[in-house]
């Protein structure tokens, strides 16, 4: 027995194109230009810490440019995971987007939020089990496209 929309001529049928097209209208919509300089602003801003906390172990430490890298990583790390423990890296995350999580306080915060959600699951299982989860393949394919590259650059300075 058919219904009285299908009586009508109403198709009941959805497909992929037609799902796309009326989801469409209910999606909210983006300011790229907005969101471009949001991100721009806050990594320049995450950067520019950086670059003041280097300069800070440069003079009250005397160490130079190459050597102040480690513990300027290391401070920013720092920064990052109290920041995300606080919750206000996600704050953050929200308002600035790529901004907040291409610079190493960002996966420094994407690590420490899997920590901190699974930690009452145990520390070998749930934090660290959860946190690798995501940091094993950032860390593979980190290594393998150092090791690619580091081949490459091997090759050339023999030609070079």
């Amino acid at each position: 027995m058919a219904t009285t929309k299908q009586k009508r001529g109403f198709k009941l049928q959805m497909n992929k194109q037609i799902y796309q097209e009326q989801s469409k209208k209910y999606e909210p919509k983006r300011n790229v230009l907005l969101n471009c300089f949001r991100a721009f602003w806050v990594g320049g801003s995450i950067c520019l810490l950086g670059q003041f906390i280097q300069n800070l172990y440069m003079t009250f430490f005397q160490l130079n440019a190459e050597k102040a890298t480690g513990p300027t990583s290391v401070t920013l790390i720092l920064i990052a995971v109290l920041l995300t423990g606080f919750g206000i890296y996600d704050n953050i995350g929200q308002y600035a987007g790529a901004g907040s999580a291409v610079p190493i306080t960002g996966f420094a915060n994407s690590m420490s939020s899997a920590a901190i959600e699974h930690r009452s699951e145990g520390y070998v299982l749930g934090v660290a089990g959860n946190m690798f989860k995501l940091a094993g393949s950032v860390i593979v394919y980190g290594v393998t496209a150092a090791f690619i590259f580091g081949i490459l650059r091997v090759i050339l300075n023999m030609y070079y």
